[in-house]
């Protein structure tokens, strides 16, 4: 059983109140720079559209912004939400960022189209079966990587290129299709941690070795808010509390600033909510942190965690992902 795995991070680009996609982009980078300081493994942004908190839509264009201002830390999406695209135009335009920034590009890939039905229209990806064409995108996709002619078309950049797949899901169909494809796998247990663990299983249980991967990898989502006290990073948390609430009541909007007492003032169904969703979270103190890192390591066999900090304050999400940076290798040393 591993007892510490590798950080990641994983960025919406969020933008708080009063502020605006500019400054979520100088914001970014910034997190990324310090992130490969700190030691985080991979820094991934995800792809969202409609949605008036999150700056990522164009998500490969602000994937080479990251990658050109970073040196080593891997930059790449958790994900692409392959339904909304061709999957020529991705072959092409992560074999574009790989052949800029070479052996650095990670390609997560999603099922959902990341938005609402009326945003999806507007994307113009004229699929009949939408969704259930993703089994077919992906291997189509895989395909204009390989070097051999599988393709009537090549994709320029991109054919021959080493960009590592990853399947992201939420759910038990992801974790099916990773598994058969032989592909590393990632749950978004962040924000849907009910299938989590039987996901994991499946997974596992149903793991085909491939030529990118011989073992099953399971990287987790997890919601981390880090701060020097218990109460501080509870108080801090609540923006991504009042985030979530409103974007599950159909209120979507630009991240909120801490609001103190917000427990307090809100009804049983978004108490209900709020549990589900963050059981899959570290909040408090750095020793506080650490046990909760052990224990949700303890308990997944997990090998990598994405965390996700969703902090008003630019500085004080910094903060959150040094404390977190720290306690891992601090954890490391401690359980070689």
């Amino acid at each position: 059983m591993k007892l510490m795995v590798p950080f990641s991070v994983l960025d919406l680009s969020h933008i708080a109140q009063g502020s605006d996609a500019g400054q979520s982009f100088r914001n970014s980078l910034d997190l990324a720079r310090h992130a490969e300081r700190w030691g985080y493994k991979r820094f991934w942004l995800a792809e969202h559209h409609g949605m008036p908190g999150i700056a990522s839509a164009a998500t490969a264009v602000l994937i080479g912004h990251v990658a050109a201002g970073t040196a080593t830390i891997r930059v790449g999406a958790g994900g692409i939400m392959l339904p909304n695209h061709s999957p020529l135009v991705i072959a092409e335009q992560f074999g574009t960022l790989e052949s800029l920034f070479p052996g650095r590009i990670d390609l997560g890939l999603g099922r959902a189209p990341g938005s609402d039905p009326v945003t999806a229209r507007a994307l113009r990806r004229n699929l009949v079966s939408g969704a259930d064409e993703f089994p077919q995108d992906v291997s189509e996709l895989m395909g204009y990587f390989s070097s051999a002619d599988r393709q009537p078309v090549r994709a320029i950049p991109g054919a021959g290129l080493n960009v590592p797949i990853w399947i992201l899901g939420s759910s038990l169909y992801g974790a099916q299709l990773a598994a058969a494809l032989g592909l590393p796998y990632a749950f978004a247990s962040h924000f849907a941690p009910a299938q989590m663990m039987q996901a994991i299983a499946v997974y596992r249980a149903g793991f085909r070795p491939s030529a990118q991967l011989q073992r099953p990898y399971v990287m987790l989502g997890l919601n981390v808010c880090a701060a020097a006290s218990d109460e501080e990073a509870h108080f801090l948390a609540t923006s991504t509390q009042q985030a979530f609430v409103n974007l599950r009541s159909g209120r979507p909007g630009q991240l909120p600033p801490p609001l103190a007492g917000y427990l307090s003032r809100i009804g049983p169904y978004e108490r209900a909510l709020l549990d589900e969703i963050l059981s899959c979270a570290a909040i408090g103190s750095p020793d506080t942190v650490a046990r909760q890192l052990q224990a949700f390591v303890a308990r997944t066999d997990a090998d990598e965690l994405m965390i996700t900090s969703q902090i008003f304050d630019h500085s004080a999400r910094l903060r959150s992902y040094e404390i977190t940076a720290s306690v891992g290798a601090a954890l490391a040393q401690r359980y070689p």
